[in-house]
C-alpha cells in the first residue's frame, strides 16, 4: 500500500499540551488544529488504509473499528494528534530549514507549524480490532508562541527540510518571539 504524505500548506496552530522537542513522562506529542479541506483528504485516505486493513483481519465480522485520529472541536476546525518515541521522533526544521537542536526551544500551544505527515492503517494483537493512525514525518517551526509556561521512514533531515522549503518566521538563530496578548492582573 502506497504512503501518501500529507502537509499542511500553511502554518497550523498548536493546541494543547506540546512534548515535541523534549518528551514528558508519557514520550513526545504534538497536537494541532487543522481545517475541514485537510480533514476530507484524511477522510479518502482512511477509506484506502482501512480497506487494506480488513483484507488482514482474523474475523472481519466481529470486528470493532476505533474511531478516527482527529476529532472536531469547533465548527471546520479539528485536532489532530502524533506520539511517537526517540528511535522514531521526527525532525524539527526551522524557516530556514536547520535542524532545530536545542530541546529548550519553547514549542508550546499557540506556536504556528507546518506538518508533514502520513496516515497509517493498524490492527491490534487482538486480531479484530482495528484503525488509522497518524505519523509525523517532519514539522517545520513558523513562530513561537510564548503565553505558556513518529516514524520518520526513509527521509533524511535534509529531506524533510527540502519539503518545507523556506519561509518567512522562526530561525533557530534568531527566535522571533510573539508577546503574548494576555494581561495579567495582580489585583486580588
Amino acid at each position: 500500500m502506497p504512503r501518501t504524505i500529507h502537509q499542511t500548506a500553511q502554518p497550523v496552530v498548536l493546541e494543547g499540551y506540546q512534548a515535541v522537542l523534549k518528551p514528558s513522562k508519557f514520550g513526545y506529542s504534538l497536537a494541532a488544529l487543522v481545517d475541514q479541506s485537510m480533514v476530507d483528504v484524511l477522510e479518502d485516505d482512511r477509506v484506502e488504509s482501512l480497506k487494506w486493513a480488513e483484507t488482514k483481519l482474523k474475523n472481519p465480522k466481529r470486528s470493532t473499528l476505533k474511531p478516527e485520529p482527529w476529532e472536531e472541536v469547533t465548527e471546520g476546525q479539528y485536532k489532530i494528534k502524533f506520539s511517537w518515541n526517540e528511535e522514531a521522533r521526527p525532525p524539527v526544521v526551522d524557516t530556514e530549514g536547520t535542524i532545530i537542536s536545542d530541546d529548550n526551544t519553547p514549542m508550546y500551544a499557540g506556536s504556528r507549524v507546518k506538518l508533514a505527515f502520513y496516515q497509517k492503517p493498524y490492527i491490534l494483537r487482538d486480531g479484530v480490532t482495528y484503525g488509522t493512525s497518524l505519523k509525523l514525518v517532519g514539522v517545520q517551526l513558523v513562530s513561537l508562541n510564548t503565553s505558556a509556561g513518529v516514524d520518520t521512514g526513509d527521509m533524511s533531515t535534509e529531506d524533510v527540510a527540502a519539503l518545507f522549503g523556506k519561509t518567512e518566521g522562526f530561525k533557530a538563530g534568531e527566535p522571533n518571539v510573539t508577546p503574548s496578548e494576555t494581561v495579567e492582573d495582580d489585583d486580588f
